[in-house]
């Protein structure tokens, strides 16, 4: 195990360098804005978030070292800190806080307040950063060498080779200026159907379908073929098993919680009413199960944080030591949970509050440890979320607490514990980058909490915005992890929900485990309608092409891999940032009708699922042009 003493950091301890600078800020919470938007839609559209840090800090090394012609690799670093906290606080908000809109449309009383929403995310957010100080030593620091922490590390590489910035960060912005455009024409002009499907002749009720859709090959690409190939996989048991034999045998059958025989249903009303409800039950079984496998391991990281907690009070005369002081993280974390208590708009009592101290921080110290073992994308944040949940729900609805509050105070508490635990993650991988370039890490506290104010206030609106102009819940936004919880609380709370699909579904969980097959992509998978499984596998597809070349070099696949990240990073952000303009142009109203349906040329120009074949090969040979058929300019000319 390595030792900080042993340690050298890039920037020495002893050399100052600009860091935690006005440019660095500004540009930070750019991107925060930028890539918290498009995570959320992401999120929403398909259930899945990837991580902002390596884009962000190409498109920040691209940015100050090229256009500004900036030198300091801590400015950059401090860039991609705040730009990964807007995406993380978004990716936990998007879980939970959807659940608010459908109840109340539900009920009749409106919407949650953009100040409500605000809130939440900000105590979540701060307490994230709070609850992850005083681990920073015990996991970043005395396990150097043990905890890989895959994202930060990846990170500093990317910034340590900060020479290629300008080549990198023109690779993101090509992503991203193509998808914007693709998406632009296939969902605002909607001159092609940007989801396409067949129905299966003589095989009954069955359909295969795919999204056409940017974001989708870039999540593929990003997770690789296996987390691809384990979702495709639930999909297909859902729309190829399940879906038909629930159709062949049900016949004319009432079958809760559907209204009509089954005999009357279509794949998508079957679906709809059976399929999602199994896919519940095995994420929730995936979820839970992956937090009972993590418990040595949590037992383990609380023993030795509370063991680190004796010297936190000693402060370092290191640069590369200093954290933010230990009264003040102390004081602001109870300054916020008194807040969560006594603030009218946050729905959580006394009780939720204190729920919220201590499943907090123990999550916050899961998260912060298991990302070092796995990476952030394989944070079981839902699975936290649906043990919090089923905890605060059976507390507050013993406590007298019921109905619409108690509901709703289940979700804020909710809500907040899975942002804290995403935040924590967040700042756990880009402390590592930090720790490795040699940066101060109470200016990194500081920019995570930048990062944190911002995302808050701005989360706000891009959900006012997806919801207002789709409907969550709906099949262009689907929010499938909030639905999810939605029906958690209203499980436990009211008893209403189809328990033999939920048992059915983690049954199939089990099966799934049995075989040695991860869970949670897969019950993720069955519980998506296929279209977006299978979009997700053709990324995968490509990225497995590239990796089993036997024309290239391991180095030669290596940087195509690499460019092909970033540039799917770029599609990601570009579908995302385009769908919210999108969203804002279907509220938008001008001599009674919609901008979104003012500039829809579907009735007059339509290409068909033929022309959503062709755009799609396009937008596959570009992913390819940029990986495998790149050539690199600046080395052409060296």
């Amino acid at each position: 195990m390595e030792d900080q003493k042993e340690f050298k950091p890039f920037i020495p301890a002893n050399k100052v360098v600009p860091e935690f600078t006005a440019t660095s800020i500004i540009l930070g919470a750019i991107i925060a804005i930028i890539f918290g938007a498009a995570n959320a839609y992401l999120g929403l559209r398909v259930g899945m978030t990837v991580s902002a840090s390596i884009p962000a800090a190409v498109i920040s090394m691209g940015i100050l070292r090229v256009i500004l012609k900036g030198e300091s690799i801590l400015e950059n670093n401090i860039v991609q800190t705040i730009g990964s906290a807007g995406e993380s606080l978004a990716a936990g908000a998007i879980f939970t806080l959807p659940a608010m809109f459908i109840w109340m449309k539900e009920w009749g009383i409106g919407s949650p307040s953009l100040i409500e929403i605000a809130l939440i995310a900000l105590c979540g957010g701060l307490l994230g950063v709070f609850f992850m100080i005083p681990l920073r030593r015990a996991l970043i620091v005395k396990e150097h060498g043990v905890l890989p922490y895959p994202e930060g590390t990846a990170c500093a590489e990317v910034l340590l080779a900060g020479e290629e910035g300008g080549s990198k960060a023109s690779i993101v912005f090509a992503g991203l200026g193509i998808s914007a455009v693709y998406k632009f024409i296939a969902d605002g002009l909607k001159i092609f159907p940007s989801e396409i499907e067949w129905a299966i002749p003589g095989y009954t009720n069955c359909a295969i379908g795919i999204d056409v859709l940017p974001a989708l090959v870039g999540v593929g690409y990003i997770c690789g073929y296996k987390i691809s190939g384990y979702m495709f996989s639930g999909a297909l048991v859902g729309w190829f098993v399940l879906i038909p034999m629930i159709s062949l045998f049900g016949g004319d059958v009432v079958l809760y919680p559907a209204t009509d025989p089954i005999s009357s249903l279509d794949y998508w009303g079957i679906w709809d009413n059976y399929i999602r409800y199994i896919g519940a039950g095995a994420v929730a079984f995936g979820g839970i199960l992956s937090l009972i496998k993590s418990l040595p391991l949590i037992v383990d990281t609380f023993r030795k944080a509370m063991k680190d907690y004796s010297i936190k009070g000693e402060s370092s005369t290191l640069r590369t030591d200093n954290d933010m002081s230990m009264k003040v993280v102390m004081f602001g974390a109870l300054a916020v949970i008194i807040a969560i208590w006594l603030i009218p708009a946050i729905p959580v009592n006394l009780l939720g509050a204190v729920l919220i101290a201590v499943f907090g921080f123990f999550f916050a110290t899961v998260s912060s440890r298991l990302v070092g073992l796995v990476g952030s994308s394989n944070n079981p944040v839902s699975g936290m979320a649906i043990a919090t949940l089923l905890i605060s729900t059976l507390a507050l609805k013993s406590s007298g607490m019921v109905g619409q509050q108690g509901m709703l105070g289940s979700i804020a508490i909710g809500s907040i514990i899975c942002i804290i635990a995403a935040i924590a993650g967040d700042s756990s991988q880009d402390l590592k980058t930090g720790y490795i370039v040699g940066a101060t890490p109470r200016k990194q506290q500081l920019g995570e909490i930048v990062g944190v104010v911002i995302s808050a206030i701005t989360i706000g609106a891009v959900l006012y915005l997806l919801d207002t102009a789709w409907g969550f819940g709906s099949k262009d936004i689907p929010a499938p992890q909030a639905t999810l919880m939605k029906l958690v609380v209203e499980g436990v709370m009211d008893g209403n929900l189809p328990w033999p699909l939920i048992f059915a579904g983690a049954s199939v969980g089990l099966a799934v485990e049995i075989l040695g097959i991860p869970i949670l992509p897969f019950a993720v998978g069955l519980y998506l309608p296929i279209h977006l499984s299978a979009g997700i596998m053709v990324g995968g597809l490509i990225r497995l092409f590239t990796e089993r070349r036997k024309k290239s070099t391991e180095t030669e696949k290596k940087e195509q891999v690499d460019r092909g990240i970033l540039y799917t990073s770029g599609l990601i952000a570009g579908e995302g940032l385009v769908g919210v303009l999108l969203a804002i142009l279907a509220i938008i109203k001008i001599g009674g009708k919609s901008v979104g349906d003012i500039i829809n040329l579907s009735e007059s120009v339509s290409l068909g699922q033929i022309g959503s074949i062709v755009f799609f090969a396009i937008l596959i040979f570009t992913l390819i042009k940029y990986t495998i058929l790149y050539k690199d300019k600046e080395k052409s000319k060296a």
